[in-house]
């Protein structure tokens, strides 16, 4: 999380201003706010309060507050959320999951005798991820996708990036990396030169907002594999592990759990088995 450029024009805040939105950030999100963040917190919500004719921080908590619509809670989440992200992100995982996860769905599931594979993207920001692990699905299954059911889950407590994830349009620079034929493949170029996801892609990820603070998560099938990568570093342990262990109950015997390749489960403190960097495995 980059703080934003200040300008001279800031508006204030007090230290227990800065620390009853903290609170509720943390309540809400289970993002955890340092004091160093006192700056980027001005400067992502001072627009807002201009906007609503605010004269002080204070008067913008009481209204998220008095809020029972949950629109300026989700305005707020918009602000403090970071949403950088780009396609084939941390590219180890996604050769893990064609070369080891993908096989061992397609086994249990022909054991089973269904079709239906179950994949959740848990922090799909502004749809990078989850197109990207559409993109995949298609690569490895290809003429035999019609045969299985691979619709996928993406979900974020951001409205603004499930809208960019909707829209599905993106800059050159989210395909650092991504080889050409595979742009030319599953991506239209627009005249701006934009690119904008396939209609094939977009029909296959069902985008919904959910926050992963709520105490449950209610799907009624359990998932095969679930990706929540870069999202848990902005929560503290406690909040982590409570996360990580709802998703166990949440995941078939044998599934897999993805995050973040800077962060880290501690194995005393949730019943997921370490795989690989990562990785983790419900057993």
């Amino acid at each position: 999380m980059s703080d934003p450029i200040l300008h001279t024009d800031m508006m204030a805040i007090t230290d227990a201003e800065f620390r009853s939105i903290r609170d509720l950030v943390y309540q809400r999100f289970g993002i955890t706010l340092s004091d160093q963040k006192k700056s980027l917190v001005v400067g992502r919500l001072q627009k807002i309060l201009r906007q609503r004719g605010f004269k002080t921080f204070r008067q913008y908590y009481d209204m998220l507050i008095a809020d029972k619509t949950d629109e300026s809670i989700s305005e707020l989440a918009n602000q403090i959320t970071t949403n950088h992200t780009f396609f084939f992100r941390e590219p180890e995982h996604f050769d893990f999951f064609k070369g080891t996860i993908l096989p061992w769905m397609v086994q249990e599931h022909k054991q089973r005798r269904d079709n239906d594979l179950r994949i959740w993207c848990a922090a799909a920001s502004s749809g990078e991820e989850p197109y990207t692990l559409i993109i995949s699905l298609l690569e490895y299954f290809g003429a035999d996708y019609k045969n299985w059911n691979c619709g996928l889950l993406a979900t974020d407590v951001s409205e603004k990036a499930l809208l960019a994830a909707k829209r599905g349009v993106y800059d050159l620079q989210r395909f650092e990396g991504v080889p050409p034929q595979i742009i030319k493949k599953y991506f239209k170029h627009l005249p701006d030169g934009n690119y904008e996801v396939a209609d094939e892609l977009k029909k296959e990820v069902t985008i919904r907002r959910f926050n992963l603070m709520n105490k449950i998560l209610p799907f009624k099938k359990n998932f095969d594999c679930i990706w929540c990568r870069n999202v848990m570093i902005y929560f503290d342990n406690e909040t982590k592990i409570e996360l990580v262990n709802r998703m166990y109950e949440k995941t078939v015997p044998g599934g897999y759990l993805l995050i973040g390749h800077s962060e880290t489960l501690a194995k005393d403190q949730t019943p997921w088995k370490y795989i690989c960097p990562a990785v983790y495995r419900k057993e």
